[in-house]
């Protein structure tokens, strides 16, 4: 694994900077970098982070615990999931005729309040992804199973 101290020589060495003037420029003490890059001294919080935009790079691999520069790219556990092809969400279904649902009084004003709900992107976007959730999890995946089972059956 490589050190934070290493990663900040390696970064001003690339930039063809001295130690003193990777100093000057991110406004430090005339010899913090050569601090930083022999592990005499930890940068402070507000300094790593000056240090990594000064570099393009995230905090995490200015600390040397990704070896990956860009944001975005992320751990190896992100990137394992983002390699993975999206499941194609279903088309969404509209009812055919309008549900009615009697209030305590016996309107029909929850049925329209009902339809609406059932209409809005924003709700088929949520039961969608409630849906797509619970299908990915081993739960889902053995119901998945038994309904193909079942429709293969008939």
């Amino acid at each position: 694994m490589v050190t934070m101290a290493q990663r900040i020589e390696a970064l001003r060495t690339e930039q063809n900077l001295s130690r003193p003037a990777l100093s000057a420029a991110l406004g430090f003490p005339k010899n913090a970098a050569e601090k930083f890059e022999t592990g005499r001294q930890t940068p402070s919080q507000d300094q790593q982070k000056k240090l990594a935009e000064f570099f393009g790079v995230t905090l995490s691999y200015l600390r040397g615990e990704v070896d990956v520069r860009e944001e975005g790219q992320g751990t190896w556990l992100e990137r394992a999931y983002a390699e993975e092809a999206p499941a194609p969400a279903p088309a969404p279904r509209r009812p055919t005729a309008p549900v009615v649902v009697q209030s305590s009084g016996g309107g029909q004003e929850d049925g329209a309040v009902f339809n609406a709900l059932l209409n809005s992107k924003s709700f088929q976007g949520v039961v969608r992804s409630a849906v797509l959730d619970v299908l990915r999890s081993p739960e889902g995946q053995a119901l998945l199973r038994q309904a193909v089972r079942k429709e293969l059956g008939k």
